[in-house]
């Protein structure tokens, strides 16, 4: 065995924030096929957080599971120390490979009737969030890595009772722009995915309702709603070796939604 050959391959990490169900599991489940390690975030659902990381550990990979709630800002600089031991004790590493901001919650509520305190909610989990804790973890990130940001076809396409969600995602879409720019001298990409409507418990499972789906699919140029694995696949290309050249890119992911 040469030299070459007998080198230990070093497999890259994830850090998913809201990997313990729907589109996070999904991205989670899939960059393990890929030979992907994953650290997870839950707010709430250890039990089901635990359940993907023993599914990640059964498809050979390393899994970690971390407590976190992107609504609480105050909470971040904590959260980076705990990365930072976790990446030690589990994988005697000081950086991780690729950050996916997905954690997220939704909000249907009009225009009109939408309150000051659902409007901070939707700002602090989905914008202030996603910028603060991104910058946060950069010490973290290893120079030549990827970022994913989690946005919604509805910067697109309007939706009634979707405003204050939506425009929280549009600021998310600059955000990448921005990102991508200020990183690259690092050889850190960002992109940034919107995806249509998707079967999941998201928004109080909004999308599981078969009326609902009867009009989303008669809209949709491949005639469905979406489903996890659609987000969690593309997820998984962008963070692979050949997506390399791509950065600063809104990709719409609605299976022609509303084209």
């Amino acid at each position: 065995m040469t030299a070459a050959n007998s080198r230990t391959v070093v497999a890259p990490i994830a850090l998913i924030t809201g990997g313990s169900r729907g589109l996070g599991k999904s991205m989670a489940l899939q960059l393990a096929d890929r030979g992907v390690d994953v650290i997870l975030t839950y707010r709430s659902a250890e039990k089901e957080a635990r359940d993907v990381a023993a599914e990640i550990e059964a498809k050979g990979r390393k899994a970690a599971i971390l407590a976190l709630d992107v609504g609480r800002s105050a909470g971040f600089a904590a959260f980076a120390e705990a990365v930072k031991g976790v990446l030690a004790r589990v994988w005697k590493r000081e950086r991780f490979d690729y950050l996916v901001n997905n954690a997220g919650t939704g909000l249907l509520a009009g225009f009109a009737e939408t309150t000051e305190e659902q409007f901070d909610e939707q700002l602090n989990v989905h914008l202030k969030g996603t910028f603060f804790l991104t910058q946060r973890l950069l010490p973290l990130i290893a120079d030549g890595g990827r970022i994913v940001n989690m946005s919604t076809g509805l910067t697109r396409y309007t939706y009634p009772g979707s405003s204050a969600y939506a425009v929280m995602k549009g600021g998310v879409e600059v955000l990448t722009r921005y990102m991508a720019r200020e990183l690259g001298p690092r050889g850190i990409s960002v992109n940034v995915i919107a995806p249509g409507g998707i079967e999941t418990d998201f928004g109080g499972g909004v999308m599981r309702n078969p009326e609902l789906q009867k009009v989303v699919a008669a809209q949709t140029a491949l005639g469905r709603v979406g489903v996890p694995d659609d987000i969690g696949g593309v997820v998984a290309m962008l963070l692979s070796p050949e997506s390399r050249w791509l950065t600063g890119q809104r990709l719409e992911v609605t299976g022609g939604y509303s084209l």
